[in-house]
């Protein structure tokens, strides 16, 4: 059995992971945010490993991710398996051990010579056996021991195997519940006006009409706003059309997306704050006997998950109740606590299933938690808790985007075809500048704009990154697998882009490059094999490839295009190979390798914020489409088995697609492409 809530209290509850109750319910806690990533299937899976079983709430204390140093409690940068790796797997081990020791107890037999077996400790030497729950009250007499050890791979029953996804049925039949699907009795739904751009401000507006429309309960004034608070959603939004405001537009943000791209394009003649630099890289490139140069440019992007975002909120004078697809419940309860005035102890955050997320839960302020915050207590005498809904256009224009960028590499080679010298500079927004995440920036380096490109893996022996980090008025943050979106675009691109130049095959040519690499390699000459590189293929058709380092995984794609007399295209297979560590269940591996290639494919193909006037243009999926089902391309997927510890899976596998598809669409066409999105026409 699954829980998403704390444990209050239990026979057998060993740590904050894990309980048994006397009816041999294993209650296991996941500390983490599912968000389709599959953590409430995964993370028990390394309990119930150690444990030898039958197939959370905010508390920094006990749910600290510790893959983000301990300090927070939180879901994102791929982080689940790979920082509750040996927590979890600790804490299964250390019940085992106490359900052993009750049963030697009862007995009054050796420990050693007892073992655990799918929910039973069993003493084969007298065929005595009791089930967890039978041994779970002595157990929690019981002194805790210390350094438990651990199975062996070859002791493995359930990690690397497959084991069903718990949540599957209920997500299929429609009863899991989401935070979008959350009623509390008598609760009254608010939907907030927000300024039409960027950093404008509220100066006056007139509630009249929509205080007279039916299901209106209150209009009131928050800081992001107006809300207006009915009894159901539809009512609500009705209601809030009929508003008349005038916002104060003097200090908004008002450019337009070619302005912006030409301040940019401006900024690329300009040396940047270096991130990486080895060698003489000017020299290298004056002195090489081919040098190629270009630049590429990539648009802000939404994250457009699926599930808007929403919030319930119940607030007393003492206490504030929160339930949300929380992806940062620490940042969320202090956001909450100091928009409510009470303290971070008095906010409880129920963290519910979130439709998608991709990064956008976890921005710095906590938007959409504080505005239901802020709604309940300007609507204290109404006296019912409060479920705040974004509308899709609200979430699409909202803000909190991937940055827009623009690129300019220049590569050079000697005679032999051999890349002496790279130089790479950025120019975009900062993630983390001016929030609770400053902390990650270095000498004015933000890591997040140069990843993927300062720890380029290729033996180059002159190289420089260098970033122009600009300050606009457009909310950003990260966004599925961040700085790798744009940075593995335009190495992997470019990389191509040298191959072709001196004659080389583009998967020898990369491997030539990545012996000191052997994970970049492994992965690459996986998905080239499975995919059957340099073998012919139909007319119009052709394959590119890209490889790429995120999270501490691998992946290498291959993707093959075919394009039709008129230029259109479609992307017709892609092969991915990804060594992510032990595959703790390789079918959510393969899930997330399959949903990062979708993923990366809706926004390579389509995506793309844009802006007039400060105004964006963008509203619903009309005009900022995702990948359909008769677009969507076969897709293999192969797992590197490892013995190493387990690393991220939930975002690597988007960076290779788009360089991958776009080095394909180059060898079928000889078209060179520096821009995304591709737009294709069919």
């Amino acid at each position: 059995m699954l829980a998403q809530g704390p444990v209050e209290s239990a026979a057998f509850a060993p740590n904050a992971f894990l309980r048994i109750d006397p009816d041999n319910t294993v209650v296991v806690i996941v500390k983490h945010l599912e968000m389709g990533q599959g953590v409430y299937t995964g993370l028990p899976t390394l309990v119930a490993e150690e444990l030898d079983a039958d197939w959370g709430p905010a508390d920094v204390k006990r749910y600290a991710n510790l893959a983000w140093g301990g300090s927070a409690q939180g879901t994102g940068g791929s982080t689940s398996m790979r920082g509750s790796w040996d927590q979890l797997r600790h804490a299964g081990a250390t019940a085992r051990a106490l359900l052993i020791a009750a049963a030697a107890q009862r007995w009054n037999a050796d420990a050693k010579g007892l073992r655990a077996e799918r929910g039973y400790v069993i003493d084969a030497r007298s065929n005595r056996r009791a089930s967890f729950g039978e041994l779970a009250a002595l157990a929690a007499t019981l002194p805790i021991p210390q350094d438990v050890p651990l199975k062996v791979p070859r002791e493995w029953r359930l990690i690397g195997k497959h084991v069903p996804r718990t949540d599957t049925a209920a997500k299929v039949n429609g009863t899991a519940v989401y935070t979008i699907d959350h009623h509390l009795p008598n609760a009254l739904t608010a939907v907030v006006a927000r300024p039409p751009v960027f950093g404008a401000k509220l100066k006056r507006y007139d509630a009249s009409k929509a205080l007279a429309m039916k299901g209106v309960k209150a209009v009131v004034e928050i800081a992001q706003g107006v809300a207006v608070v009915a009894t159901d959603f539809w009512h609500a939004w009705r209601a809030r059309e009929a508003l008349i405001i005038e916002w104060d537009r003097s200090g908004g943000f008002t450019a337009s997306s070619d302005a912006i791209r030409e301040q940019y394009r401006a900024l690329l003649k300009q040396p940047g704050a270096v991130a990486s630099s080895r060698g003489e890289v000017d020299a290298a490139l004056n002195g090489a006997a081919k040098r190629i140069e270009a630049e590429f440019e990539f648009p802000y992007l939404a994250h457009a998950a699926m599930e808007p975002l929403n919030c319930v909120v119940r607030l007393d004078d003492k206490s504030c109740e929160v339930w949300a697809g929380s992806q940062s419940q620490t940042l969320d309860q202090a956001k909450a606590a100091a928009t409510a005035g009470l303290k971070p102890e008095q906010v409880t955050i129920h963290t519910l299933l979130a439709g998608g997320s991709f990064g956008r839960h976890a921005n710095p302020i906590s938007d959409y938690i504080c505005e239901a915050v802020a709604v309940a207590k300007a609507t204290r005498s109404l006296n019912a808790p409060i479920r705040l809904c974004w509308a899709r256009e609200d979430d699409m224009r909202g803000g909190y985007y991937r940055p827009a960028y623009v690129h300019a590499i220049a590569a050079g080679v000697d005679k032999l075809g051999r890349p002496v010298g790279w130089s790479h500079r950025i120019v975009g927004q900062s993630i983390v500048a001016g929030t609770p995440f400053a902390g990650m920036m270095k000498d004015g380096i933000d890591p997040t704009s140069v990843e993927g490109a300062s720890n380029l893996p290729y033996a180059i022996p002159n190289l420089r990154v260098d970033l122009h980090t600009t300050s606009l008025g457009v909310p950003v943050l990260w966004w599925r697998s961040v700085g790798s979106t744009h940075t593995a675009f335009s190495t992997e691109v470019m990389i191509d882009r040298l191959a072709h130049a001196v004659g080389k095959d583009a998967v020898a040519f990369r491997l030539g490059l990545l012996k000191e690499r052997p994970h970049h390699a492994r992965v690459l000459k996986l998905a080239a094999q499975k995919a059957g590189w340099g073998k012919s293929l139909p007319k119009g058709h052709a394959r590119g490839v890209a490889v790429h380092e995120a999270f501490h995984s691998y992946v290498a794609e291959v993707a093959e295009v075919s394009v039709a007399d008129d230029g259109s295209f479609r992307i017709e297979r892609v092969v991915c190979a990804v060594d992510c560590g032990v595959a703790v269940n390789p079918d959510i591996v393969r899930a997330q390798m399959e949903s990062g290639i979708v993923f990366g494919l809706s926004a390579a193909l389509y995506g793309e914020i844009s802006f007039k006037d400060g105004i964006v243009q963008q509203s619903n999926f009309h005009d900022y489409p995702v990948l359909r089902i008769g677009d969507m391309p076969r897709i293999e997927v192969h797992i590197v088995k490892s013995s190493e510890p387990p690393t991220g899976v939930g975002e690597p596998a988007v960076p290779p697609i788009a360089p991958a598809v776009v080095n394909a669409l180059f060898a079928a066409t000889g078209r060179r492409i520096d821009r995304l999105p591709l737009r294709p026409m069919a």
